[in-house]
């Protein structure tokens, strides 16, 4: 039986034939520096001369089922023996021969995972567009510190140690680049002591694979999947809120007034898009639950109960029908006018109102319930 490597190298890989050799050559010289022994896997998606390269200098080549940042890991994993895994780029925007400052803190025994660190380290000019510097990254890394508590400068870094044990705790599921997002989450939600080393950071040969809206926007939506309260159940339950005060509020006061009118239309507003944004909330939660990324909570064990769900309906079907009823009045006041002018403003967009409410709260039943469906929850007796 082959001895088992204290390190496993993992190096995702696309069309990286002009970079791959000479990241291996300075992984083995790192290897040798600390007199570790150390594995090599490349999890190659390449259409180019990468995996020839990669095999001819003693790499394991693993090839991904799907495309994808995330996917080339989670496939690599599978293969890992090391007690330490370090994942880095293959393109050598990081410099392997850093691995040594990683992987003194892991074998230190005071943490489980290291994170590279550009914004506080070296960022050779040409590395790192001004967006990603200044904005991008900062901003990104702000919200998961502010959520998840991480205490970190840099969450985007691609350069990471972790320990088999500290590995084996993370539930990763994410194919793209989002799985960067989701392995400091899921470390901060298990307790893994992180700790970070400022590292160089070299400008990318070859075309950049990175696009800045939708990569930054996959960050930011799991972020919400763990996350929906700041996002969107604590600014949905406000508007709502508002959008009922003001509705209220205009009930009360007199006829024929232009602020009577353009309240009840701002009320209205608030309170759809209140609701629909709490709702969406309420999905997120679900989803997250049922996809094993956040543990139920109280609101969550109240969704999964199939008799919550019946409730929801119950109420989307009476707030749709007070709507059709309130149009229905309308409809009746205007006939009994001979089909004239007719000031039933009011009515009617309480009608509107109750209608949307209603259609939205039965099809969110319907919606929650297909996730509990798939999950196996549906039916469960409380």
């Amino acid at each position: 039986m082959p001895d088992v490597p204290l390190v496993s190298l993992v190096i995702p890989a696309m069309n990286e034939e002009k970079t791959i050799g000479e990241c291996i050559r300075r992984a083995k010289l790192a290897f040798e520096e600390m007199g570790l022994d150390g594995e090599i896997i490349v999890a190659d998606s390449s259409s180019d001369g990468t995996t020839g390269i990669a095999e001819s200098l003693g790499a394991i080549v693993v090839t991904p089922e799907k495309l994808g940042y995330g996917n080339a890991y989670l496939s690599a994993f599978k293969f890992a023996r090391g007690k330490y895994i370090v994942i880095m780029d293959g393109d050598l925007t990081y410099d392997p021969l850093e691995m040594k400052k990683f992987l003194e803190l892991l074998q230190s025994g005071r943490y489980d995972l290291v994170m590279g660190t550009r914004l506080q380290g070296d960022i050779k000019p040409g590395a790192m567009p001004r967006l990603h510097r200044y904005i991008g990254n900062p901003v990104l890394t702000w919200i998961l510190n502010r959520l998840f508590s991480a205490g970190i400068s840099d969450a985007h870094c691609g350069m990471r140690a972790i320990t088999r044990d500290g590995l084996n705790l993370l539930n990763l599921h994410t194919g793209g680049m989002e799985f960067a997002s989701e392995m400091v989450i899921e470390a901060s939600h298990k307790k893994l002591r992180i700790a970070e080393v400022p590292i160089t950071y070299y400008p990318r040969k070859g075309v950049s694979k990175l696009s800045s809206f939708s990569d930054g926007w996959r960050h930011l939506r799991f972020m919400m999947l763990y996350r929906p309260v700041p996002f969107l159940l604590g600014p949905g339950l406000v508007a709502l809120v508002l959008g009922l005060a003001m509705a209220v509020r205009v009930s009360m006061i007199s006829e024929s007034s232009d602020l009577r009118m353009h309240s009840l239309i701002l009320g209205s507003l608030l309170l759809i898009i209140g609701y629909q944004m709490f709702l969406a909330g309420l999905y997120f939660e679900a989803f997250g639950a049922t996809y094993g990324v956040s543990g139920e909570s109280l609101l969550v064990q109240k969704l999964m109960s199939y008799h919550s769900l019946e409730k929801e309906l119950l109420l989307g079907i009476i707030l749709l029908a007070a709507g059709v009823l309130l149009g229905a009045k309308v409809l009746f006041s205007w006939r009994a006018a001979g089909y004239g002018s007719l000031y039933e403003i009011q009515t009617a967009m309480m009608a509107l109102i109750l209608s949307i409410l209603g259609i939205q709260t039965i099809f969110s039943g319907m919606f929650i319930s297909l996730l509990l469906l798939n999950n196996g929850h549906l039916g469960r007796d409380d």
